[in-house]
C-alpha cells in the first residue's frame, strides 16, 4: 500500500484465485471500518471475481472505468468486517514471568489453542478434565521441563553394553531377577502419568510436556532394565502377586494430586533410594551405569511431585487430609498381601553380600536393613515437609507399600 490519500493497492496481473486475496486482506485491515480502499489490477475478470468476494464479506464495492479501460475497484470496509472475532476468547500471556501463574481455569472452549492465542468464538468445546490450575500445577514445571529435556539420554550411546565383564552366576541371577522386579514398577511408573496426560488442558503446557518426557522416561527405563535382564541369555525372573497388587493401587488413583503423591512422592522418592543403593553394589559396570542414569530421572521425578504437592497444599490447606486418607487406604488394601517379594529381598541381600558366604551375607542383609531404613526416612522427611507433623509423617512413612514403589 502507498502512502497517498485514499490507501491504494496495485494488484497488477495477480488474481484473487492466485493469492491477490492475501494483499486485499492485509490492505483492508489497515483501513477503519466505513472507510475506502482503492484497488488497482489488471487479470482478467479480477473486478467480478472482487465483487463476489466483497459481497460474501460484506464490504461495499464500487467499481470506476479508466481511461485507458482498465478498471479500478472502491472497497468500504464492512463495520461488521471483524465480526466473527469480536466474542473471540483470550488465553492470556503466551509465556510466564518468574513468579507469575497462569489463570486459574482454562475454558474448555480454548481447547487445543496456543496459550497467548485469540481463539475464535463458537468452535468444539473439549472434555478435558484437569482445567483448573491448582488441581496440577507446580511452580517449578517449566524449569524441570527445560532440565528434562537437556538430560535426555541414549540407551544405545550412554551404556557401554559390549562390557564384557564376568558376573558370577548367583550374583547375574540376582541382577536379572532385581530387573525384572524394575521393569514392572517402571511399566506402572508410565502408565500412571500417561493416564493423567490426556486429562491436562494443554493451557498448562509446561505440567503437560513435563509429564510427557516423565514418559519418555519410563519408556527408556524399560527398555534398559530388559535389556540387562536378558544381556547373558536368560530371560526375566519372577514377579509376585503382591507386588501386582501393590501397582494396581497406584493405577486406581483417579485423583491426579493423590496418584503424584502416591507414585513420585513416596514411591519414586523410595526408588531413587533403590537405585542409589544397586548403583554402589552392583557387580558389572552396565548395572552401574543404568542405576545411576535411572535414578538421575528418577529424582526428577521425584522433584515435580514435590512441588506439585506442595503447591496443592498451600491453594488448599485442607488437603493434607486427602493425602493421609490415600496413604491409609492403600495400606488396608494391601493388609492381606506378602509385600516385597522374597526373591527381590534376596537379590539385594546377595547384591550387596557379593558373595555366598555367611560372613558376606550378613553383611549384605544389614545393607538392606540400611537401605529400608534410608527409605523410611527420607518418606519421613518429605511428608514433613509437605506438612505433616514428624510424629505423623513417621507414622504414615511406616505405612507405606513394603514393595517400596
Amino acid at each position: 500500500m502507498d502512502a497517498s490519500s485514499p490507501p491504494t493497492i496495485d494488484i497488477e496481473g495477480l488474481g484473487l484465485d492466485q493469492g491477490a486475496l492475501l494483499l486485499l486482506r492485509r490492505a483492508l485491515a489497515e483501513v477503519a471500518p466505513g472507510d475506502e480502499l482503492r484497488v488497482r489490477g489488471s487479470a482478467p475478470a479480477w473486478q467480478l471475481h472482487l465483487s463476489a468476494w466483497c459481497r460474501h464479506q460484506g464490504h461495499g464495492l464500487r467499481v470506476e472505468e479508466l481511461a485507458d479501460g482498465r478498471c479500478e475497484a472502491w472497497v468500504t470496509r464492512s463495520a461488521q468486517a471483524d465480526g466473527r472475532w469480536r466474542d473471540a476468547l483470550s488465553t492470556g500471556p503466551a509465556l510466564l514471568a518468574d513468579g507469575e501463574l497462569p489463570l486459574a481455569e482454562a475454558s474448555p472452549g480454548w481447547g487445543l489453542a496456543a496459550r497467548g492465542a485469540l481463539v475464535e468464538a463458537g468452535g468444539p468445546s473439549f472434555d478435558f478434565t484437569l482445567t483448573r490450575r491448582d488441581e496440577l500445577w507446580a511452580a517449578t514445571a517449566g524449569a524441570l521441563y527445560r532440565q528434562a529435556a537437556a538430560a535426555q539420554w541414549d540407551p544405545e550411546q550412554a551404556i557401554a553394553w559390549s562390557d564384557a565383564t564376568v558376573v558370577p552366576d548367583e550374583l547375574e541371577a540376582a541382577v536379572v531377577q532385581l530387573m525384572t522386579y524394575l521393569i514392572e514398577n517402571e511399566n506402572a511408573a508410565l502408565l500412571v502419568p500417561a493416564r493423567h496426560l490426556g486429562r491436562i488442558h494443554p493451557y498448562y503446557r509446561e505440567v503437560m510436556q513435563l509429564l510427557a518426557l516423565q514418559c519418555a522416561d519410563e519408556a527408556r527405563h524399560v527398555e534398559v532394565f530388559t535389556r540387562r535382564a536378558t544381556l547373558r541369555g536368560s530371560g526375566p525372573a519372577r514377579s509376585s502377586a503382591g507386588g501386582q497388587a501393590s501397582l494396581r493401587t497406584l493405577l486406581e488413583a483417579h485423583d491426579f494430586s493423590q496418584a503424584t503423591f502416591l507414585l513420585s512422592v513416596l514411591g519414586e522418592g523410595t526408588f531413587v533410594n533403590l537405585l542409589n543403593f544397586l548403583h554402589e553394589h552392583a557387580p558389572d559396570p552396565i548395572t552401574r551405569q543404568i542405576a545411576r542414569l535411572t535414578a538421575r530421572d528418577e529424582a526428577r521425578h521425584v522433584a515435580f511431585g514435590m512441588a506439585h504437592v506442595e503447591h496443592r497444599v498451600a491453594m488448599e490447606p485442607g488437603y493434607v487430609a486427602s493425602l493421609r486418607n490415600a496413604i491409609e487406604t492403600r495400606y488396608d488394601e494391601l493388609a492381606a498381601t506378602t509385600g516385597l517379594n522374597e526373591h527381590v529381598f534376596d537379590a539385594l541381600v546377595l547384591l550387596a553380600a557379593g558373595s555366598l558366604a555367611p560372613a558376606d551375607i550378613a553383611r549384605g542383609h544389614q545393607a538392606v536393613q540400611r537401605l529400608q531404613a534410608e527409605m523410611a526416612i527420607g518418606r519421613k522427611a518429605r511428608l514433613t515437609r509437605l506438612g505433616f507433623t514428624p510424629e505423623e509423617a513417621e507414622r504414615l512413612a511406616g505405612l507405606h507399600t513394603r514393595n517400596f514403589m
